[in-house]
């Protein structure tokens, strides 16, 4: 028979080991905590030892729930181990193998194969180490795990003919459990990795939604704070959100005072009452985000107030904290990341809109359309990931997390350009400056840009028309590779027009994406338009690009265009 009785046997009870693996792989990544350290980009020290932990517990739990055969165990100690090194990255799978395999010679269950178990442990979980890259950018992930799963049982197998002593005894051991680990360990593996990318694809569909809500909010709150950041508006404010979320209670306060308090609490919540949280106080004093888990941290003056958990984030005008939104919860420590997420992506819109409307009363150059199409310009992505970057900044660098406010803060004035015919290209290159410094605090020396101007830097050129190239270029081309990336700005001025060059050197594009670029990227087709609309259909943008070897996009400013 292909496979022996006795085998049929080992390959079920190894796949219900894989099973009952996967369904405790469910139940940890549940836990918001482990699934916010798996997606996390920039680990730390303590986010590895969770990681490794967790995998090489797996490991060890594989090798005690083992089945004896032969003076061995058929086992399914690789599936932790191998899945670590996957999703984990190198430093999690070589550790975690190390782990495993120690502890699977240390406690020497399983006689004579005992060493060589340790070894392809160890070496398991390097090869999971070196795949960790193609894993990420594979685009069927559970059928990747499973091959190389299979290839790594294999290299086992062919370890345990090497290593183990008798001879004869391995290779009895390899015919009677090598089919049943290689099928019964990779379609563990391959289990665990189909379930948790579906994990992150449904945390990919809240922040989704996320956004939405908040964009949603931001449109019809926009009316409210023009009018400025008072109590009236904070109250019109409180509601939309108090309507819109699921949450027990929404407040708005300035430095000293409840502007607004909607939702459960209205009763003694009530505006002109002094603000009482410390928490809301250190929120606003230092800019930073503020979690009351407790009662006792909200500090109520009313004994039974059933508000039992806030999240508090500072609201910002010109970089200066002027006040508070607080969103809060009926239960002690019901304030999830979601929560959090939502508040600070709140926070953050609406302190762009009461600067903007600041900016409307002094310099009155702003219209109401203007103030739509700049709300539209706004990619909520960039601006959480901004502002989280911020947040982690704050406690480790304010200098820097001070440089970056200021760099966000030119970023989305840049907007406010739209209102003008023309622009310096000096003051572009400053708002491409202000959004590659964002973008260089996530991503380190991943991202450079480099200038190349043969003119004089007061040539006058639409607003808006080089800045979202560069921005495509990062997006689209340097960020999916693997390598750090630059992007070349290139200015030519002769007698007649400027002929201007963006180019990088990311992932590029294949042709088939190219011929259908402007159907497929809003950006550039914005920009493409802008252009043809402006000097006629011969300025649009040209594009030439190759996969593997980057991206060029020339566009030509006419110096004259009297005769346009």
């Amino acid at each position: 028979m292909w496979i022996t009785d006795g085998a049929w046997g080992l390959l079920l009870s190894l796949t219900s080991q894989g099973g009952l693996i996967v369904v405790f792989a469910i139940i940890l990544f549940r836990v918001q905590l482990f699934r916010n350290i798996v997606l996390l980009s920039n680990k730390t020290v303590l986010n590895y030892f969770l990681l490794i932990a967790y995998f090489s517990g797996m490991g060890i739990l594989g090798t005690y729930t083992g089945i004896p055969v032969q003076g061995a165990l058929a086992n399914s100690r690789i599936v932790g181990v191998f899945v670590g090194g996957l999703i984990g990255g190198p430093l999690v799978g070589v550790i975690s193998g190390l782990i495993a395999g120690l502890h699977r010679w240390a406690i020497d269950i399983g006689g004579f194969t005992s060493l060589a178990c340790m070894i392809s442990t160890i070496v398991e979980g390097c090869l999971a180490a070196f795949l960790h890259t193609y894993f990420i950018k594979a685009k069927r992930k559970w059928l990747f795990g499973f091959a190389s799963g299979a290839v790594a049982e294999l290299l086992q197998m062919v370890i345990i003919l090497l290593v183990a002593k008798p001879f004869a005894g391995a290779v009895e051991l390899v015919t009677l459990i090598g089919l049943p680990m290689v099928i019964g360990n990779a379609l563990g593996i391959g289990m665990f990795v189909a379930i948790t990318e579906n994990l992150f694809k449904e945390e990919e569909k809240i922040a989704a939604r996320q956004s939405q809500k908040v964009l949603e909010i931001a449109g019809t709150t926009l009316p409210f704070f023009r009018k400025g950041y008072t109590e009236e508006q904070a109250l019109k404010t409180a509601r939309v959100i108090a309507q819109e979320l699921s949450i027990a209670a929404v407040s708005f306060t300035d430095t000293e005072k409840i502007l607004a308090h909607v939702g459960i609490g209205e009763d003694h919540h009530k505006p002109g009452m002094p603000i009482q949280t410390v928490m809301t106080k250190n929120a606003i004093l230092h800019g930073s985000v503020q979690v009351a888990h407790t009662k006792e941290d909200i500090q109520c003056s009313k004994q039974d107030c059933p508000l039992k958990s806030a999240v508090i984030v500072p609201l910002m005008s010109s970089e200066i904290p002027i006040g508070a939104l607080k969103l809060y919860r009926e239960r002690e420590y019901a304030i999830s990341e979601v929560d959090i997420e939502v508040a600070k992506g709140l926070a953050g819109i609406l302190s762009l809109q009461i600067e903007l409307s600041e900016l409307d009363k002094r310099e009155h150059l702003l219209s109401k359309a203007r103030l739509r199409a700049l709300q539209s310009q706004i990619n909520p992505h960039f601006l959480f990931n901004a502002m989280n970057t911020i947040s982690s900044l704050i406690s480790e660098d304010q200098e820097k997390a001070k440089d970056l406010l200021l760099n966000l803060s030119d970023y989305y004035r840049s907007r406010l350009q739209l209102a003008k015919e023309f622009i310096t290209l000096e003051s572009e290159i400053e708002n491409i400056n202000a959004y590659i410094a964002i973008e260089k605090a996530r991503f380190g020396d991943k991202i450079s840009v480099n200038y190349d101007i043969a003119g004089d830097g007061s040539l006058l050129i639409p607003p808006l028309i080089l800045q979202p190239l560069v921005e495509n270029a990062v997006k689209h081309g340097l960020q999916k590779s693997l390598h750090p990336g630059s992007v070349e700005i290139t200015v030519r001025i002769n007698d007649e027009e400027a002929s201007i060059c963006i180019a990088d050197n990311g992932i590029g594009m294949d042709e088939e994406l190219l011929a259908n670029i402007f159907s497929e990227s809003h950006g550039l087709n914005n920009v493409h338009q802008r252009l043809i609309n402006l000097y006629g259909p011969s300025y649009g943008l040209v594009i030439e690009s190759s996969l593997g070897k980057g991206t060029k996009v020339w566009l030509r400013i006419p110096l004259n265009t009297e005769s346009l």
